[in-house]
């Protein structure tokens, strides 16, 4: 399958929109369940992209990873406020408000299964083949959000859940690793460490969401060599 550059961002650019927006949102939503209203009193317990979007984090780093070899997406966005003095139980909720984010990107990747399922029913129509390459973007970028922000490292939001369930001693010296959490993370993703951490991971989901989506690996295979080509 061959498809323009023109067609690759338009596959992109509305899953990538949705996943980075969710999922803040998503952090945003629970810490209000919790009794936390920072992110709604400050404006980021929206869907709209701009309130989350970092303009290195979600737009240039990303965009310079698909053009490198391996074609393996890191990014972020702007992180949501929550302040745990809030929190009736700051160490359990905090780790609850910390799951909401990959929750709701494996809730969107499931979504985008879907998608697929109903694209493969349109091959003929007009709106199949955009559906298609939006729906396996869609898993990809999620899942890929997802794994990686289960990584048990501060400020991730994994971090944040081991912190959440770590005895309060041990938790706090855990804790002294976020100032350097995204160098570490940077020196993985560098050094190839972070692939290989994450892809046993990544390809337990993929095969799950791309039998959901009804497809067939070689298909699936073959459009994101066209997503990233």
């Amino acid at each position: 399958m061959q498809i323009t550059l023109m067609q690759q961002i338009a596959a992109w650019l509305l899953p990538v929109l949705l996943a980075i927006t969710v999922h803040e949102t998503a952090h945003g939503w629970m810490a209000r369940r919790f009794g936390d209203r920072t992110a709604q009193i400050l404006g980021r317990l929206t869907l709209n992209p701009i309130k989350h979007i970092d303009p290195i984090g979600t737009i240039l780093v990303p965009g310079l990873m698909l053009l490198m070899p391996g074609a393996f997406i890191f990014g972020w966005a702007k992180p949501v406020p929550v302040d745990w003095r809030n929190f009736a139980r700051p160490k359990q909720d905090m780790a609850w408000v910390a799951l909401a984010g990959p929750a709701s990107n494996l809730l969107m990747a499931l979504g985008w299964a879907l998608a697929v399922r109903v694209a493969l029913l349109l091959p003929d129509s007009w709106l199949g083949v955009p559906l298609l390459l939006m729906g396996v973007a869609g898993i990809l970028i999620n899942t890929i959000l997802m794994v990686l922000n289960l990584l048990p490292l501060p400020p991730l939001d994994g971090g944040r859940v081991l912190s959440g369930v770590l005895p309060p001693a041990y938790a706090r010296q855990f804790a002294r690793i976020e100032p350097y959490g995204l160098w570490i993370l940077i020196a993985l993703l560098v050094t190839g460490v972070l692939g290989v951490l994450l892809a046993p991971a990544i390809s337990l989901v993929l095969r799950m969401l791309i039998g959901i989506a009804g497809m067939n690996a070689g298909y699936f295979q073959m459009v994101q060599r066209a997503l990233f080509s």
